[in-house]
């Protein structure tokens, strides 16, 4: 149980981490090839796709939060188009340090700080966020374009098997 959340919360960052743990059973077998398909030439690739997901990630910490240093300043940027194609073992750790750092923020973010007005530059004042509003953007940004990703594998004839989720605790 996270500090301070009860436990609906608790559940909801439980099967955030499941989802966090099926990504990477997706990526992990991918080819170069798999990684290239596209479902449409305008739309990402499926590479592009996982890159972005980290990307969203890393950039609200490193450049709303202030948080998580140069390695996540640098992942922030991995979606943008001058940027080199990455490999599979470069998706997966990029899926990971950013979980990690979510982890790490939940570890410690009181209630308070979860609630405290942030103010956005691109926003401005009169329409603060907060570290829990940038919590539900993250979830709700992995689940639109983990949905992307493992439906354009699916239209390009790969068949995405996933593991069984866990077994309630009893």
């Amino acid at each position: 149980m996270l500090p301070n959340t009860s436990p609906v919360i608790d559940a909801i960052f439980q099967g955030w981490n499941v989802y966090q743990e099926q990504l990477i059973v997706v990526l992990r077998p991918l080819s170069s090839e798999q990684l290239a398909m596209r479902v449409a030439a305008n739309l990402r690739s499926v590479g592009e796709i996982a890159a972005h997901i980290s990307a969203g990630r890393a950039s609200w910490f490193s450049w709303i939060l202030n948080e998580g240093g140069d390695e996540i300043a640098a992942i922030a940027q991995w979606d943008r188009q001058d940027k080199p194609v990455r490999a599979v073992a470069e998706l997966v750790y990029g899926l990971e340090v950013t979980w990690t750092l979510i982890e790490n923020a939940l570890s410690r973010w009181t209630p308070t700080e979860l609630a405290a007005p942030i103010v956005v530059p691109w926003v401005g004042p009169e329409h603060p966020i907060s570290r829990a509003w940038i919590l539900w953007h993250l979830l709700e940004h992995d689940l639109h374009h983990g949905g992307e990703l493992t439906q354009t594998l699916g239209m390009s004839g790969l068949l995405v098997k996933l593991p069984p989720p866990p077994r309630p605790e009893t």
